[in-house]
């Protein structure tokens, strides 16, 4: 009952303020012509619209984009003002039924007709009082469907006109999509750098050491410090094959490919020096380029947590509906991380790049709380 009220005085306000509106369109048309005043035209016609849809938004539960001009919504008060003419004559007809219906009550019930005859006629039958009553209900029937009708109109009118065009929404999505590219490449190209100086400032150093051990090793004269240097050269050599693994395991981790995307994030968190819980709550495995934005901002905010932020305990939930997958890492750091420094604007367009979104709430003192929102593929 309660929505039922408030349509209908929504309805009524949006009756009332048709005929506001179709005088302002008539009245308008001849200024449009001249370019000084089509500006203060076009900006009346905006507020008119921003009223109607503050309206539709309370009453009728319509949320629409203020994402339009002032043309646009001139147009949309051309047409909204006769759908508001339809809702006015609907609201006519009802108030006119109703008068008629207690005048005829009262003269039935009354036995003291007005205007000196029966409402009924002279001669009754006794199918004349349910006859009355029944096409009664079915006015009442009409009339309800018709403000409905108008209320569906007005929903839809709005829809159509108030917002963004199918033109402009083209164009920006064009220009989305030509960011994202770009912002791709700049991705790709940073991973490159980031790849070439582990190997060169990690595995690099850790083999020109191997080789220095070794020789050390081949010019001695002493067989027990020769041991002991062989023994650095294979502490070395363990030391340089993790370090190689920890970079191929940045580049690509062959356990998306295998065992999808939950077994690389447990094999995260057991490599991690620091304890990261998992919470893992997909109902099923999403898409390879899905799997593998949600693992990289994962594995980044994992690395950023444990060497920038100082954590001590790290905690990644992946969750879905069948439509997106959401990735949040928490950590207990000192916080303060920023979403344009240097691995976090990485992961932001990687995000980017599949048209998700990514958000990092990171205040001072912590906690930090980096969430990524992506498409199902």
């Amino acid at each position: 009952m309660r929505r039922g009220c408030r349509t209908t005085i929504g309805l009524a306000l949006g009756a009332v303020l048709a005929f506001v509106e179709a005088a302002y369109v008539l009245l308008s048309l001849p200024a449009l012509v001249v370019p000084s005043a089509r500006r203060h035209v076009l900006a009346g016609a905006r507020r008119l619209a921003e009223m109607e849809r503050a309206r539709l938004a309370r009453y009728l539960r319509s949320e629409n984009s203020a994402d339009y001009g002032g043309r646009r919504a001139l147009e949309y008060l051309a047409v909204r003002c006769v759908v508001g003419g339809l809702g006015a004559g609907v609201f006519v007809l009802i108030l006119w039924g109703a008068v008629s219906g207690l005048v005829m009550a009262s003269q039935f019930f009354s036995g003291a007709p007005i205007g000196g005859g029966d409402p009924i006629g002279d001669d009754h039958d006794w199918y004349d009082l349910p006859a009355v009553v029944l096409l009664g209900l079915l006015l009442v029937f009409i009339a309800v469907q018709g403000l409905i009708g108008v209320a569906t109109l007005d929903r839809r009118v709005a829809h159509r006109f108030l917002g963004p065009s199918e033109q402009d929404l083209l164009r920006r999505r064009v220009s989305q999509l030509a960011t994202s590219r770009a912002e791709v490449i700049e991705a790709v190209n940073d991973e490159r750098k980031r790849i070439e100086r582990d190997l060169h400032d990690g595995v690099q150093q850790r083999l020109v050491a191997l080789g220095m051990v070794l020789g050390r090793a081949l010019r001695s004269k002493d067989p027990e410090h020769a041991n002991e240097l062989v023994r650095q050269a294979h502490d070395e050599s363990q030391q340089a094959l993790q370090d190689l693994r920890e970079v191929t395991w940045r580049v690509y981790p062959i356990a998306l490919d295998s065992g999808g995307l939950e077994v690389a994030l447990e094999s995260l968190a057991e490599r991690s020096s620091v304890p990261v819980t998992l919470d893992y709550a997909l109902p099923e495995r999403p898409g390879a380029a899905t799997e593998t934005v949600a693992y990289f901002v994962a594995s980044e905010a994992v690395t950023n947590a444990i060497k920038h932020a100082g954590a001590s305990r790290i905690g990644i939930s992946v969750a879905g509906d069948g439509t997106m997958v959401s990735v949040r890492i928490t950590d207990d750091g000192a916080g303060g991380a920023q979403a344009s420094g240097g691995g976090l604007s990485g992961l932001a367009r990687r995000v980017a790049a599949v048209d998700g979104v990514f958000t990092v709430d990171s205040p001072a003192g912590g906690p930090t709380t980096i969430e990524a929102e992506l498409p199902c593929a």
